[in-house]
């Protein structure tokens, strides 16, 4: 996440968050620490990992305190491993005392999505299939979110409504069909927007791909169905598989083919991974 998409997109969400912790002011902090005291406080991986969100972590403290210096001995990406020192912060033990929570829920959220996406990704290597994520985001986190699914070797699937055509069931029963809803979607969204339809048995599948459908999801369908759903498809569209995919099943679709293979649970189950500051002290 470089700075400019820091300070457009992800500075006042942050600012809120921190606004969410100290309402008026952080009253235990200030009962210990009457004045400014410069001080530093280690950065320690409590548990094995892929890291990610050190330049959010960074950002709540930039914006306490522009002077607050952080040295990190990792990057997003990298594996860090139980007890490791992943880095060092240095400036007003104020700050430093102020911004640990909230930094390190960014940190630790972060981090663990790009864990748990590392480790369904891997189970797609030597395959053409890509992992992709959902907009099953917690309120006001995409953006860290969906940056961590990246991090962690998974890819965005639509950042939101504004971003793709996905016709799903509800859609369809607004429109009246999977063919009708391709029509108006196609007379209404720009020729540069994809169309992707979400069908649940093969009939809907033989209109979606009859309709033109660029992208076709196969929602909740059996391995068996979803085989029979791609030969009929026949590479006229992409393919899509979605439904309660998790880590532990997503092996039974890995032989299938398909283009994409798409998870709400890398964003709504994954586990934080635990990471601490530790040994505060004045410097």
């Amino acid at each position: 996440m470089n700075d400019i998409t820091m300070r457009l997109q992800a500075d006042h969400l942050i600012m809120e968050a921190l606004k969410e912790d100290i309402s008026s002011e952080d009253v235990t902090t200030n009962s210990v620490m009457k004045e400014e005291m410069a001080g530093e406080v280690e950065l320690i991986c409590k548990q094995d990992g892929i890291v990610a969100g050190l330049e959010v972590f960074r950002r709540v403290f930039l914006l306490l305190d522009e002077k607050t210096e952080i040295t990190f001995f990792c990057k997003d990406g990298d594996e860090v491993k139980n007890g490791e020192k992943m880095g060092v912060l240095r400036g007003d033990i104020r700050v430093l005392l102020s911004g640990e929570r909230v930094a390190l829920n960014y940190l630790q959220r972060m981090s663990g999505i790009a864990t748990y996406t590392h480790a369904v990704a891997k189970l797609l290597e030597g395959s053409k299939t890509k992992l992709l994520d959902t907009r099953k985001t917690t309120p006001n986190m995409r953006i860290f979110e969906k940056y961590a699914v990246r991090v962690g070797g998974g890819y965005n699937h639509r950042y939101n409504l504004s971003d793709g055509v996905l016709l799903k069931d509800n859609h369809i029963g607004a429109a009246g069909s999977v063919t009708k809803a391709i029509e108006m979607a196609k007379a209404y969204a720009p020729f540069v927007r994809k169309i992707e339809v979400e069908t649940e048995n093969l009939d809907m599948v033989k209109e979606a791909v009859e309709a033109g459908a660029d992208i076709i999801m196969l929602d909740n369908m059996t391995p068996e169905q979803m085989r029979k759903a791609i030969e009929l498809i026949g590479g006229r569209a992409e393919t899509e598989c979605s439904g309660n995919v998790t880590k532990e099943n997503i092996e039974r679709l890995t032989s299938l083919g398909v283009d994409y293979i798409s998870s709400g649970a890398l964003t709504h189950s994954a586990p934080i991974l635990d990471i601490s500051l530790k040994n505060l002290h004045a410097v």
